[in-house]
């Protein structure tokens, strides 16, 4: 009787689950991203060098990495979806998505990057978002003089604490509602997200967020920096070979080495290469889009 009564309860949570999913999955597919009123800037030729086995410049929602502490997927719908902005502000703001649909929006190109990327991995990618700046959004409450941090929390409870500064510096720090031309897919955070170029994901970048405290550092701690991680976070300067692929073997002769580099809000001026213990040698660089973007590079070695 135990073990069918618990398969009973089991059975529900899963059918209630599918049915959830269900709805938000068909809330998704009746979003129609509005017009950006400002565009991303056309991306010039030569920034995608075209080598075979490089990364591609622009990385498709399918391929773009997926990190967060989520064991289940947040099912959220637009008509649920708000965000409460309160703290050390002038105005309390609660923002529904119909409020978003009444702004303008814009669109940009960024890179974004995580902290746990090993050497050579993957855990980076380059998508045009959708979305509004959250610098407008905070002029709206009114950010009081002495604050210095936005506290996010995303609808599972993760936090995130971004430094104020780094949201109102000219960047382009946005709520994200669309990913490469679709609305966002749930598992990068429908309908609603955060993206801050030049800071990691674990201080800026909340998920299905649904609320704003305005404070200090002093006085409030989110997830990861209760386990003693970095405040702050800027993004530091990486670089990756994406060709030849590890552990390949190559004939004598000439090999095209090829790969990105990144330093998002810096952006990247040089890249050299060695082999073993030889001299440094300068690769040739891909266009520039911006500095808030990676940047490919490649090299010709005589093997």
């Amino acid at each position: 009787a135990g073990v069918v009564a618990a398969a009973s309860v089991a059975a529900a949570f899963i059918g209630r689950q599918v049915s959830t999913m269900g709805d938000v999955i068909a809330d998704r597919r009746r979003v129609r991203l509005p017009r950006p009123a400002s565009g991303a800037a056309p991306i010039p030729a030569g920034t995608d060098v075209g080598i075979d086995g490089a990364t591609p410049f622009m990385t498709n929602n399918a391929d773009f990495y997926r990190i967060d502490t989520a064991l289940q997927v947040p099912k959220l719908t637009t008509g649920e979806w708000s965000l409460k902005i309160h703290g050390m502000v002038d105005d309390e703001v609660t923002l529904t998505w119909d409020d978003l649909m009444d702004m303008q929006a814009q669109e940009r190109i960024i890179t974004l990057t995580c902290v746990s990327n090993e050497v050579g991995g993957n855990l980076a990618g380059t998508a045009r978002w959708t979305g509004y700046p959250i610098k407008d959004i905070l002029e709206r409450a009114g950010v009081q003089d002495d604050a210095d941090m936005l506290f996010s929390t995303s609808v599972d409870g993760w936090t995130s604490g971004t430094p104020i500064d780094a949201l109102t510096d000219g960047r382009d720090a946005m709520l994200v509602i669309g990913m490469n031309g679709e609305p966002l897919p749930l598992e990068h955070g429908y309908p609603v997200r955060q993206l801050v170029p030049g800071l990691y994901g674990f201080v800026s970048a909340t998920k299905w967020v649904v609320d704003w405290e305005i404070t200090r550092f002093d006085k409030a701690e989110a997830y990861w920096t209760k386990r003693d991680w970095g405040v702050k976070a800027p993004i530091k300067t990486a670089s990756r070979i994406d060709r030849p692929a590890g552990l390949s073997k190559l004939p004598v002769g000439e090999v095209v080495i090829a790969g990105t580099a990144w330093a998002q809000h810096r952006g990247i001026a040089k890249v050299e290469v060695r082999v073993d213990n030889g001299p440094w040698n300068t690769a040739t660089l891909a266009t520039e889009y911006s500095n808030d973007t990676w940047r490919q590079w490649f090299w010709t070695w005589q093997a």
